[in-house]
């Protein structure tokens, strides 16, 4: 069979080939703690889980519009209003289900033959890998190179030219846990006056996993930006809500039409009684977010200090989400080596820096939303494995 070239183009996600190898280990009797995965051991709020058993149970079994409910859009539109305070109208805001639909939708926008789309590197594979299918030349900014794998607003501009389509961001950042605080999102925000035609896809997937009480510096901040700016978040990261598969999105008035058309054409619609768990996940109470961030602030000083405590390991303090992105150079191993000798004698599963770009070969993702013991037990089994 003959398939098309653009199928051949798609990449994947390391993380799925790790997940598989710790499971077939965890299969023949092996102790695995797994560090790999993109997911906090966090519950769903139970409000959530509650109410899509009462939507199941009500009766909410059938085909939603494809844009999604419009009781989970205004629920988003009244979540932006309270975080942010902009003011977006649900017509603009489309259900998904999850994030990489889009990524998908807006890659597919704008990528084609002769067309160039800028991305971090490292970044998630998905941004690449989409960028790849459709044809386009995907143009890379390096995120190692600043302190805290923050952005530098002027290296990534300095890279649009007049076949540029679209800008990928990421703030707070995977897999470095870097994060750009707003005044440098300012920055950009003005430069981005220079350039009207250049369209803005904004993963802010990990906006309220911020340490240290810092502003969420979201580009809705930027009413100027709205007619050429795409918004990606959602309920995995904050709400513990990964397997729901649940995302939210903020389109250009102008590209809604599109969107649509996209959603019946892909997935018709979003699980009906996910949607009504995602409204209680976004109005009801917190407390489970602000318990998660107390946890996670442990987590982080504990995981941090403990891999700058291994011998060549080198690791700075993340600023959101939550992973840590330690260098491992001094080890004399690169990030693939020390990842399969991690899984391979120390039990302990993480992903290689090049699972996320060219520019990470001696780094390694840590996720730290895993319990404490596991953290602690992670760290004395690669420090045996270092010795």
């Amino acid at each position: 069979m003959k398939i098309a070239k653009g199928v051949n183009r798609l990449g994947t996600e390391a993380v799925y080939n790790i997940f598989a190898k710790t499971k077939k280990l965890i299969k023949q009797g092996k102790e695995i703690i797994d560090l790999s995965l993109g997911q906090s051991d966090f519950k769903s709020p139970q409000h959530a889980v509650d109410a899509a058993i009462k939507a199941l149970k009500d009766g909410h079994h059938g085909y939603t519009l494809p844009n999604g409910i419009i009781e989970c859009r205004e629920a988003v539109s009244r979540k932006i209003k309270s975080l942010y305070k902009a003011n977006v109208d649900p017509e603009r805001i489309v259900i998904m289900p999850g994030g990489k639909p889009t990524m998908y939708f807006a890659v597919s926008f704008f990528g084609e033959p002769g067309a160039e789309i800028i991305y971090p590197d490292p970044g998630f594979p998905i941004y690449e890998s989409m960028i790849n299918f459709t044809g386009a030349k995907a143009v890379s900014y390096n995120m190692t190179e600043n302190k805290g794998f923050s952005l530098n607003p002027d290296k990534v501009l300095s890279l649009v030219n007049e076949k540029t389509r679209l800008l990928i961001l990421n703030n707070p950042h995977n897999p470095t846990g870097g994060f750009t605080e707003k005044k440098i999102i300012d920055e950009l925000a003005n430069s981005l006056k220079k350039f009207p035609d250049l369209v803005i896809l904004s993963d802010e997937v990990y906006d309220r996993l911020i340490f240290d009480n810092k502003e969420i510096p979201t580009l809705l901040n930027y009413p100027d930006l709205y007619d050429r700016l795409i918004i990606l978040n959602g309920w995995s990261k904050t709400y513990a809500m990964t397997g729901w598969r649940l995302g939210w999105s903020v389109w250009p008035e102008k590209l809604i039409e599109h969107v649509f058309k996209f959603c019946v054409n892909t997935h018709s619609c979003v699980n009906a009684p996910a949607q009504y768990g995602a409204i209680a996940a976004l109005d009801e109470t917190e407390n489970h977010l602000k318990d998660m961030m107390k946890e996670f602030t442990i987590r982080r000083k504990l995981i941090v200090d403990g891999l700058n405590s291994l011998k060549g390991v080198e690791c700075s303090l993340p600023g959101g989400s939550f992973f840590v992105f330690p260098n491992v150079k001094k080890t004399g191993m690169n990030g693939e080596e020390f990842t399969m000798k991690c899984l391979k004698e120390s039990g302990v599963a993480v992903i290689p820096g090049t699972a996320f770009g060219k520019y990470a070969k001696y780094n390694v993702r840590f996720n730290f939303a895993v319990s404490r013991e596991n953290i602690s037990k992670a760290i004395q089994k690669i420090d045996k494995i270092l010795k």
